[in-house]
Protein backbone atom coordinates (compact mmCIF):
# COMPACT_ATOMS: atom_id res chain seq x y z
CA UNK A 1 0.00 0.00 0.00
CA UNK A 2 1.47 3.30 -0.92
CA UNK A 3 1.35 5.88 2.20
CA UNK A 4 -1.51 8.54 2.23
CA UNK A 5 -0.45 12.27 2.64
CA UNK A 6 -1.52 14.57 5.68
CA UNK A 7 -0.57 18.18 4.70
CA UNK A 8 -0.19 19.90 8.25
CA UNK A 9 0.87 22.45 9.58
CA UNK A 10 4.28 22.75 11.84
CA UNK A 11 5.35 24.68 15.01
CA UNK A 12 8.09 25.01 17.18
CA UNK A 13 7.04 22.16 19.29
CA UNK A 14 8.94 18.95 19.33
CA UNK A 15 7.38 16.67 16.46
CA UNK A 16 6.04 19.52 14.89
CA UNK A 17 2.56 19.01 14.97
CA UNK A 18 -0.23 19.95 17.21
CA UNK A 19 -3.18 21.67 15.69
CA UNK A 20 -6.69 20.03 17.06
CA UNK A 21 -8.19 19.49 13.49
CA UNK A 22 -5.21 17.28 11.83
CA UNK A 23 -4.93 15.58 14.96
CA UNK A 24 -8.04 14.18 14.11
CA UNK A 25 -6.96 12.76 10.75
CA UNK A 26 -3.76 11.49 12.90
CA UNK A 27 -5.69 9.45 15.02
CA UNK A 28 -8.27 7.67 12.64
CA UNK A 29 -5.01 7.09 9.98
CA UNK A 30 -3.41 5.32 13.25
CA UNK A 31 -6.44 3.73 14.42
CA UNK A 32 -6.94 2.06 11.03
CA UNK A 33 -3.43 1.16 11.01
CA UNK A 34 -2.65 3.20 7.67
CA UNK A 35 0.92 4.69 6.38
CA UNK A 36 1.17 8.07 5.80
CA UNK A 37 3.58 10.77 5.62
CA UNK A 38 3.44 14.27 6.31
CA UNK A 39 4.13 17.10 4.05
CA UNK A 40 4.10 20.33 6.12
CA UNK A 41 2.53 23.94 5.19
CA UNK A 42 3.08 26.78 6.63
CA UNK A 43 -0.18 29.09 7.63
CA UNK A 44 0.19 31.67 4.72
CA UNK A 45 1.38 28.76 2.56
CA UNK A 46 -1.77 26.69 2.65
CA UNK A 47 -4.28 28.67 -0.39
CA UNK A 48 -1.38 28.31 -2.68
CA UNK A 49 -0.09 24.74 -1.88
CA UNK A 50 -3.71 23.79 -2.01
CA UNK A 51 -4.62 25.61 -5.29
CA UNK A 52 -1.66 23.70 -6.57
CA UNK A 53 -2.41 20.14 -5.70
CA UNK A 54 -6.21 20.74 -6.89
CA UNK A 55 -7.72 20.62 -3.35
CA UNK A 56 -11.07 22.21 -2.50
CA UNK A 57 -11.42 25.38 -0.34
CA UNK A 58 -13.14 24.60 3.15
CA UNK A 59 -16.66 26.19 3.08
CA UNK A 60 -16.50 27.92 6.32
CA UNK A 61 -20.04 28.44 8.92
CA UNK A 62 -20.57 32.25 7.45
CA UNK A 63 -20.36 30.78 3.71
CA UNK A 64 -17.21 31.84 2.92
CA UNK A 65 -14.53 29.92 1.22
CA UNK A 66 -10.86 29.34 2.51
CA UNK A 67 -8.27 26.57 2.03
CA UNK A 68 -7.82 25.72 5.33
CA UNK A 69 -5.65 21.95 6.67
CA UNK A 70 -5.67 19.03 7.15
CA UNK A 71 -6.25 17.58 3.74
CA UNK A 72 -5.50 14.34 3.30
CA UNK A 73 -4.20 12.60 -0.33
CA UNK A 74 -4.62 9.24 -1.09
CA UNK A 75 -2.48 7.97 -3.67
CA UNK A 76 -4.26 4.60 -3.84
CA UNK A 77 -7.32 6.13 -5.01
CA UNK A 78 -6.31 9.36 -6.50
CA UNK A 79 -8.71 11.07 -3.62
CA UNK A 80 -7.96 14.43 -2.50
CA UNK A 81 -10.08 15.03 0.42
CA UNK A 82 -10.47 18.49 2.56
CA UNK A 83 -11.86 19.11 6.19
CA UNK A 84 -11.12 16.64 9.04
CA UNK A 85 -14.96 15.09 9.01
CA UNK A 86 -14.86 14.43 5.50
CA UNK A 87 -11.22 12.84 5.75
CA UNK A 88 -13.02 10.56 8.59
CA UNK A 89 -15.94 9.52 6.35
CA UNK A 90 -13.41 8.98 3.33
CA UNK A 91 -11.09 6.77 5.62
CA UNK A 92 -14.30 4.83 6.82
CA UNK A 93 -16.14 4.36 3.70
CA UNK A 94 -12.72 3.28 1.90
CA UNK A 95 -10.69 1.06 4.76
CA UNK A 96 -13.59 0.00 6.53
CA UNK A 97 -11.59 -2.21 9.01
CA UNK A 98 -12.13 -0.64 12.37
CA UNK A 99 -14.88 1.50 11.89
CA UNK A 100 -15.02 4.71 13.99
CA UNK A 101 -19.01 5.16 12.99
CA UNK A 102 -20.26 2.12 14.47
CA UNK A 103 -24.20 1.48 14.76
CA UNK A 104 -24.79 4.29 11.99
CA UNK A 105 -23.83 6.49 15.00
CA UNK A 106 -22.42 9.29 12.28
CA UNK A 107 -25.50 12.03 12.25
CA UNK A 108 -25.36 11.74 16.65
CA UNK A 109 -21.33 12.32 16.51
CA UNK A 110 -21.80 14.94 14.14
CA UNK A 111 -24.16 16.59 16.26
CA UNK A 112 -22.12 15.74 19.41
CA UNK A 113 -18.70 17.37 17.25
CA UNK A 114 -20.90 20.60 16.96
CA UNK A 115 -21.91 20.86 20.46
CA UNK A 116 -18.45 20.09 22.25
CA UNK A 117 -16.93 22.75 19.93
CA UNK A 118 -19.60 25.37 21.22
CA UNK A 119 -19.56 24.30 25.13
CA UNK A 120 -16.19 25.95 24.58
CA UNK A 121 -16.05 28.40 22.31
CA UNK A 122 -15.95 31.20 24.75
CA UNK A 123 -12.33 30.54 25.09
CA UNK A 124 -11.39 30.20 22.24
CA UNK A 125 -9.02 33.33 22.40
CA UNK A 126 -7.08 31.62 25.06
CA UNK A 127 -5.96 28.64 23.02
CA UNK A 128 -5.45 30.98 20.03
CA UNK A 129 -3.24 33.47 22.73
CA UNK A 130 -1.15 30.12 23.08
CA UNK A 131 -0.98 29.38 19.45
CA UNK A 132 0.79 32.07 18.37
CA UNK A 133 3.09 31.24 20.84
CA UNK A 134 4.28 28.08 19.57
CA UNK A 135 3.90 28.26 15.90
CA UNK A 136 7.08 29.06 13.48
CA UNK A 137 8.06 32.91 12.48
CA UNK A 138 6.81 32.52 9.05
CA UNK A 139 2.96 31.80 10.45
CA UNK A 140 3.09 33.80 12.99
CA UNK A 141 2.28 37.14 11.38
CA UNK A 142 -0.31 35.19 9.21
CA UNK A 143 -1.98 33.77 12.45
CA UNK A 144 -2.64 36.74 14.68
CA UNK A 145 -3.89 39.23 11.77
CA UNK A 146 -6.34 36.65 10.76
CA UNK A 147 -7.66 36.00 14.56
CA UNK A 148 -7.24 39.61 15.38
CA UNK A 149 -9.82 40.11 12.66
CA UNK A 150 -11.90 36.92 13.95
CA UNK A 151 -12.05 38.06 17.01
CA UNK A 152 -11.95 42.20 15.93
CA UNK A 153 -9.79 42.62 19.00
CA UNK A 154 -5.75 42.68 19.10
CA UNK A 155 -4.01 39.61 20.53
CA UNK A 156 -3.06 41.76 23.83
CA UNK A 157 -6.56 41.69 24.93
CA UNK A 158 -7.52 38.09 24.06
CA UNK A 159 -7.17 36.68 27.19
CA UNK A 160 -4.67 38.99 29.45
CA UNK A 161 -4.16 37.86 32.90
CA UNK A 162 -6.92 38.68 35.34
CA UNK A 163 -10.87 38.55 35.00
CA UNK A 164 -10.77 37.88 31.53
CA UNK A 165 -8.61 34.70 31.75
CA UNK A 166 -10.24 33.53 35.03
CA UNK A 167 -13.78 33.41 33.15
CA UNK A 168 -11.64 31.18 30.39
CA UNK A 169 -10.55 29.01 32.60
CA UNK A 170 -14.23 28.63 33.95
CA UNK A 171 -15.57 28.16 30.36
CA UNK A 172 -12.73 25.31 30.18
CA UNK A 173 -13.45 23.59 33.13
CA UNK A 174 -17.75 23.59 33.07
CA UNK A 175 -17.07 22.93 29.36
CA UNK A 176 -15.11 19.46 31.12
CA UNK A 177 -17.80 18.91 33.24
CA UNK A 178 -20.42 18.73 30.92
CA UNK A 179 -18.82 16.56 28.35
CA UNK A 180 -18.06 14.13 31.77
CA UNK A 181 -21.84 14.22 31.98
CA UNK A 182 -21.89 12.48 28.52
CA UNK A 183 -19.42 10.34 29.23
CA UNK A 184 -21.07 9.22 32.51
CA UNK A 185 -24.29 8.37 30.66
CA UNK A 186 -22.97 5.09 29.55
CA UNK A 187 -20.80 4.31 32.34
CA UNK A 188 -17.52 2.64 29.96
CA UNK A 189 -14.54 3.71 28.96
CA UNK A 190 -15.52 5.62 25.59
CA UNK A 191 -18.47 8.16 24.86
CA UNK A 192 -20.75 4.47 23.40
CA UNK A 193 -19.63 2.58 26.49
CA UNK A 194 -17.46 -0.22 25.72
CA UNK A 195 -17.50 1.63 21.66
CA UNK A 196 -14.82 3.70 20.52
CA UNK A 197 -15.60 5.79 18.37
CA UNK A 198 -14.81 9.34 16.39
CA UNK A 199 -16.28 11.29 19.22
CA UNK A 200 -13.23 10.07 21.68
CA UNK A 201 -11.25 11.00 18.85
CA UNK A 202 -12.54 14.70 18.64
CA UNK A 203 -12.71 14.81 22.41
CA UNK A 204 -8.95 13.64 22.25
CA UNK A 205 -7.82 15.96 19.46
CA UNK A 206 -8.91 18.81 21.46
CA UNK A 207 -7.22 17.45 24.82
CA UNK A 208 -4.17 16.98 22.86
CA UNK A 209 -4.07 20.17 21.66
CA UNK A 210 -4.24 21.89 24.99
CA UNK A 211 -1.10 19.39 25.90
CA UNK A 212 0.47 20.87 23.31
CA UNK A 213 0.11 24.18 23.52
CA UNK A 214 -0.57 25.68 27.05
CA UNK A 215 2.33 25.67 30.00
CA UNK A 216 2.77 22.71 31.54
CA UNK A 217 1.15 24.12 34.87
CA UNK A 218 -2.14 24.74 32.76
CA UNK A 219 -1.68 21.43 30.79
CA UNK A 220 -2.07 19.69 34.86
CA UNK A 221 -4.83 22.17 36.05
CA UNK A 222 -6.68 20.09 33.07
CA UNK A 223 -5.78 16.56 33.82
CA UNK A 224 -6.56 17.60 37.75
CA UNK A 225 -10.40 18.03 36.65
CA UNK A 226 -12.78 15.08 37.29
CA UNK A 227 -10.40 13.01 39.16
CA UNK A 228 -7.93 13.22 36.51
CA UNK A 229 -10.44 11.47 33.72
CA UNK A 230 -9.03 14.01 30.77
CA UNK A 231 -5.55 12.92 30.85
CA UNK A 232 -6.22 9.54 31.60
CA UNK A 233 -8.87 9.38 28.48
CA UNK A 234 -5.96 11.36 25.97
CA UNK A 235 -3.70 8.50 26.67
CA UNK A 236 -6.58 5.73 26.29
CA UNK A 237 -7.17 7.12 22.83
CA UNK A 238 -3.53 7.45 22.00
CA UNK A 239 -3.05 3.70 22.84
CA UNK A 240 -6.09 2.86 20.67
CA UNK A 241 -5.03 4.87 18.01
CA UNK A 242 -1.15 3.54 18.33
CA UNK A 243 0.16 7.33 18.61
CA UNK A 244 1.67 6.88 21.92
Amino acid sequence: MIPLILYDIPSKLEGKYGSPNTTKSRFVLGYKGLPFRVEWVEYPDIAPRMQEIGARPNKLADGKEMYTLPVLSDPNTNALITDSWEIAEYLNNTYPEKSIFNNQSKGLIRAFDSAFVNIGRAAIAFAFLRVSQILNERSIEYFITTREALLKQKISEFSPEGPKRDEHWTTLQRAMETCKEWYDKEGGKWLMGDIFSYADILVASRLFWFKRIMHDDEWKKITSWDDGRWGKLLADVEKECELV
